[in-house]
């Protein structure tokens, strides 16, 4: 606990992938007060042309009450 799934676009490199991977379970650390061996982090490709679908209809416009970041509103 806890488990994030990162869902994105292809094209970023391991070394991209891995850093984002570690900031976030740094966040993880720092702000939940979870242990850093209890952290996992998972990252997902998805094209394009799959991510209507895949993602944007299923996982976010569906789930609008659990996203705590919108796409399109600033910080």
């Amino acid at each position: 606990m806890p488990h994030i799934v990162v869902k994105l676009w292809p094209g970023k490199s391991e070394q991209q992938k891995q850093e984002l991977a570690d900031a976030l379970s740094q966040d993880v650390v720092r702000i939940l007060g979870s242990s850093e061996g209890s952290v996992s982090v998972g990252i997902e490709e998805v094209s394009p042309d799959d991510w209507r679908d895949q993602v944007y209809g299923p996982e976010i416009d569906a789930k609008q009450a659990t996203l705590y970041k919108k796409p399109g509103y600033s910080m």
